[in-house]
């Protein structure tokens, strides 16, 4: 299998002129973290939010699949509550792993990052098209792969327009549940074969390892998730509990990603088709300015979440463990204020969920 050299990642760049305001902003969180006498990285509190994590996920697959319960809206609830579970190991495991800041041992993140492989994902496309392109370029047509839903949904003006588009706010969330399935069967299978991520960026050789481990653990999961199942609680059982777990799966991580950066007010940049698209404001100013918070007050969401709900911080300071967001919350807020810079942050996840499906609509009949 060949691929074609990495040469697109220089085709979009930010203004030259001093990062004034990102040297502010590593100026008040270098003194919380100095004056606090703390890591970046994190700590027991995350320690013990994986270890109930993968707990839960141990007991709820043993007893669905070895001790199936006999009712059947009881298995479907546990397989409901199943996917919420693989959502939030993926938001606050996965995701602090894969940003190399849950811990401060390479080995450690490295193994963390690598429980979307057990997912069914693959960390290494994940970094590439999430680290990379998403963090650097975000909500940039062409680059930022996270808004690129063509052609079943339009999230911005700049992209094409279908005459479907002006019910997506209310197919949203049923499409959005079948985004995880297509994750693991399509979109990785995709980028394995065409060696690209998005339109425009073109990825190096997988290395021999890297090709090992993708197809061990995509046959792997099957196995675990799919083949055992079957084996002990029948086929038609199995299909049903997987479709429902895999939903609500994609359904919570597709939201709580969308709430981010898919909102009215957020910036969008589109594509402008040439060799080199320049932005004129500075990286930190475009990351406040396409990103939003919501819920950070409540602390269930903040715990399941995996601090994703902070997103203007984990933008900023992605190489942060989540677990210190709340606190510098404040702080970057002043210094938003201080440059006059808007940061956007919703009271409840009710109220950019709505957010959300208002944008849908202004942007489908548009």
């Amino acid at each position: 299998m060949r691929f074609a050299r990495s040469h697109t990642m220089a085709q979009t760049t930010f203004a030259k002129t001093p990062p004034v305001f990102f040297q502010r902003l590593r100026e008040v969180t270098e003194a919380y973290f100095k004056e606090n006498n703390l890591r970046k990285t994190g700590d027991g509190r995350l320690y013990w939010k994986t270890g109930i994590l993968m707990t839960a996920l141990v007991a709820l697959y043993v007893v669905l699949v070895f001790f199936t319960p006999a009712n059947g809206w009881v298995s479907l609830g546990l397989c409901s509550l199943l996917g919420v579970v693989l959502a939030s190991i993926g938001f606050n495991v996965m995701h602090d792993g894969a940003h190399g800041s849950y811990s401060r041992k390479q080995w450690v993140n490295e193994l963390m990052g690598h429980s979307l492989n057990m997912l069914g994902g693959s960390v290494h496309f994940w970094k590439l098209k999430h680290n990379v392109n998403h963090h650097t370029f975000t909500n940039i047509e062409g680059m930022d792969e996270d808004i690129d839903i063509k052609f079943w949904m339009r999230v911005h003006k700049g992209q094409p327009k279908h005459w479907f588009h002006r019910f997506q706010h209310i197919y949203g969330l049923l499409l959005y549940g079948l985004t995880y399935l297509f994750w693991i069967y399509v979109n990785d299978l995709q980028k394995y074969f065409t060696g690209k991520i998005g339109e425009k960026t073109v990825m190096k050789p997988l290395s021999l390892k890297e090709h090992v481990i993708f197809w061990a653990t995509k046959v792997g999961y099957v196995a675990v998730f799919v083949v055992l199942p079957m084996f002990f609680a029948g086929v038609v059982p199995t299909l049903i509990g997987y479709g429902v777990m895999v939903f609500v799966t994609g359904l919570v991580i597709s939201v709580v990603f969308q709430l981010a950066h898919v909102v009215e007010h957020t910036d969008f940049i589109p594509d402008t088709k040439a060799d080199q698209q320049h932005i004129e404001s500075e990286w930190a100013i475009h990351q406040v300015a396409t990103t939003v918070n919501f819920a950070t007050h409540n602390k269930v969401w903040n715990w399941l979440f995996g601090g994703l709900n902070f997103q203007v911080e984990h933008h900023l300071f992605p190489r942060i463990s989540h677990v210190h967001y709340p606190a510098l919350n404040k702080r970057l807020k002043q210094v938003c204020a201080e440059f006059n810079i808007t940061y956007r942050e919703f009271p409840s996840l009710r109220s950019a969920l709505w957010s959300h499906l208002r944008h849908l609509r202004a942007v489908g009949v548009a």
